[in-house]
Order: C-alpha cells, then structure tokens, then sequence
C-alpha cells in the first residue's frame, strides 16, 4: 500500500502532505486522515446557525493514544495528525501553520515532554489551563503529550480530569510505548482512542534516509537493517560516525569477555561511554543555561534591591542545577538503554541462529559472529546471555547503580 494521497476536496495532488514523515504506517495514517476529514465538518457551540456540520464524534474524538515500540514514530504521527487538523487544507505541508505545528511553535499546538525521568503534576496543570482556552488562531486547541507514560500520579489525575470533562475545541494526544497499566492508567485510556503503530519495516526506513536526508542508498540500506526498526536510531547511524564507533564498541563486549579483568573493563567501557556521551550532550548546554540564569537575574549587578535579587538567583540556580541532574540521568540511562538493546540483539541472534530458525537478524552484519558464537556455544547458555541483559535494564530502570548493574550482567554474560 502507497503513501495516501490528500482528497481533491483540498486542492492538493500528489502524497506530499505532512503524512510523508509517517514512515511505514499506511493504516493508522488512512484512519487519522478519516479523523481530519471529519473534523473539518465540526460544529461547535460557537458557530453560526445554520449548514450542515457535524458535531463531535464519529471518526475525530477529543482524546487519542498513539501506542508502539520505540522508533515506531508514536510523537511523529501525531505532530503530523496536529498539524492536519490546524490546516485549513488538511495537512498540506506547505503553510504557515504546517510549518510552525511541526516546528513546535504553534499557539493553539501544546507539547509535553520530559528531559527528566517524569513529568510533574505542576507543569501538566499549566499546560491543561491554557488549552482550555479558546484557539487563537486555528479551530482546535491541541495537547500533544510525548511521554504519558512518565506522568506522576498526580499528572494522571489531571489529565484525566481534562479528558473526562474536555473543551469542546480540544484534542489530547497521549504518546506511550504501549496501552499496559504500567505505561497508561487504566482510567486514562479507557477514555482515549486507540491508535496503535507498528514497526517500520527496513525498506520503508531506507527509503527515507536516502529521499529525505539524502543518504547514499548502501548506507542509508545498512542503517535501516541495523537499527531495530528505529526510524531515529538508522539516521543517527547513518550520519554519525561516533554513533556507528559505540556501537562497535557494544558488540564487542560479547568477544571481549575471556578473564576477570577483562569483565571489569567491559562494564567500565559501557559505564565510561554513556558518561561520555553525557558529557558531549549536556555539557555546553549546561552551561549556557547557568550563564543565561546569571545574567537574568542581574549578576554583577548593584544598588537597591541587589540582596533580594541574590536570594532569588540562588533559588533558581538551586531549580535549575536540580533539572539538569534529572536530564542528565535521563541521558545516561538512554545511552546505556541503547547499548543494552543493542546487546540483547545479538544475544538473540545467537539464539535464533542456534535453534535454526529463518527469522530476521537484529544485526545481519554480524552474521559470521553469530554462527561462530552459536557453534561454540548452546542454545540455553544463549538465553541466560540474552536474560542477563534484560534484567540489566530492569535494574536501571528501577535506579540500581549503572556500574553495578552492568558489572553483575557482564559477570553473567561471562559464565554463560
């Protein structure tokens, strides 16, 4: 099935449209673009009397949840779903109000997301209290929250409260890995619409590469089949030298593993490399951040009032310093997260290729370690490898120490 192309109705030929950055998802885009059509005949209590408009309901709904595996493009699809809606030609990707939607800078489009590990109550009521406002300048109000599955409990709550009694100009769009309690309360998406994307397969995330970033087609064909069908993951790949170097460095780890020392080096490499991608990710911005904070509170100032200003500028230097330990943990947690994926794939490459069965390779380069690996070793020792590395993740995720989570699975992975 080919890319839809916008109704005549529109004025628009051809599949340019803001549907083109939906990679690999032709049936949630053909129900979001049923979605956008019948939003445009929409009354609402605020329009004249008269003609033949709709009222909400029926295709549009005021609440949708966007679920699928990371790289699925959760966030991507429903930019574009927003920016269709505020498009007086449903999604053309040429105006104005295409551009600003999918720039993050429109009035009436609200984004929600997190550097941090959640999103607090404070800033979900905020956000809640100016789309409940009338539109300034398109016919909705839109809420697109990134990351629903890192609310606080009190951010669930308010969220609820919204989309139990919404605006009638309103539309939430709730991003999570999955419809799981633990990703999206119960209450929550009982009350959304369903919306469930899937995994973008390889030739479809290659041919994005080469038409829209303009990668040669042997590697943007190499990231694609690398990546895990992560859409973000095969262009960083594709067009980052140091990200195709650490992943090197991670499948290493399997081949690198023959003494004690050499364990500790492999957990200190990957506990050194995510510190250092920290470190190359936040580090100037950290510090533009504090000189910013200085200067607009008034640093080096004097007179009147200087005292009282000083005691303010700590306090927010206190907020600020207290943000970027979130983000930088955030990112830390992210970079090993990779890795660890990245690991678990060879694993279960090794595994597979053990049991002979005809599926996919995680990592199709690496096909002569995996043969050799699946050789010398057995199918079960493969499966303790490969649970020695989820339960790596488990521990971070349920903030165990990186070095010690990650010395205990190498120590694993090791004696097999």
């Amino acid at each position: 099935m080919g890319r839809p192309t916008l109704s005549d109705a529109w004025g628009i030929i051809g599949s340019v449209s803001v549907w083109s950055q939906v990679v690999g998802q032709p049936e949630a885009v053909a129900e979001l673009w049923a979605a956008v059509e019948h939003a445009g005949r929409v009354r609402f209590s605020t329009d004249a009397a008269g003609g033949d408009g709709e009222r909400i309901g029926g295709a549009m709904t005021h609440a949708w949840l966007f679920t699928g595996p990371p790289g699925s493009g959760r966030s991507v699809a429903a930019r574009a779903f927003a920016a269709a809606l505020q498009c007086p030609r449903g999604g053309c990707d040429a105006c104005q109000v295409c551009r600003t939607v999918l720039a993050g800078t429109h009035a009436d489009v609200h984004e929600v997301a997190t550097e941090g590990l959640s999103l607090g109550v404070k800033e979900m009521r905020g956000v809640i209290e100016r789309a409940a406002r009338m539109p300034t300048t398109a016919r909705w109000q839109v809420v697109l929250i990134e990351d629903a599955d890192r609310m606080t409990e009190q951010a669930s709550n308010a969220v609820l409260k919204a989309v139990e009694e919404p605006n009638e100009r309103t539309v939430f769009l709730l991003c999570a890995p999955s419809e799981h309690p633990d990703d999206v309360s119960v209450t929550i998406r009982s009350r959304c619409r369903p919306l469930r994307l899937r995994t973008p397969v390889t030739s479809a995330i290659a041919e994005v590469l080469v038409e829209r970033d303009g990668i040669d087609v042997e590697t943007a064909s190499w990231a694609a089949s690398v990546s895990g069908g992560h859409i973000g993951r095969a262009r960083r790949l594709a067009r980052d030298e140091d990200a195709r170097n650490r992943r090197e460095a991670v499948l290493a780890v399997p081949r690198s593993l023959r003494s004690p020392a050499e364990v500790f080096a492999a957990a200190d490499g990957l506990v050194g490399a995510a510190e250092a991608e920290v470190a190359a990710l936040t580090g100037e911005r950290d510090e533009a951040e504090r000189e910013e904070l200085a200067v607009s509170m008034g640093a080096g100032g004097s007179g009147k009032g200087v005292a009282q200003a000083q005691r303010a500028a700590k306090a927010a230097e206190k907020d600020l310093v207290a943000k970027q330990k979130q983000r930088a943990t955030r990112t830390r947690r992210d970079a090993l997260d990779r890795a660890l994926v990245d690991l678990a794939g060879y694993y279960r490459d090794v595994l597979v290729r053990g049991f002979g069965a005809a599926v996919t390779a995680t990592h199709p380069d690496r096909a002569r370690e995996v043969e050799a690996a699946a050789r010398e070793g057995s199918p079960e020792s493969a499966l303790r490898r490969l649970e020695a590395v989820l339960a790596c993740r488990d521990a971070l995720e349920t903030n165990v120490k990186p070095q010690i989570a990650v010395e205990a699975m190498v120590t694993a992975l090791r004696s097999g």
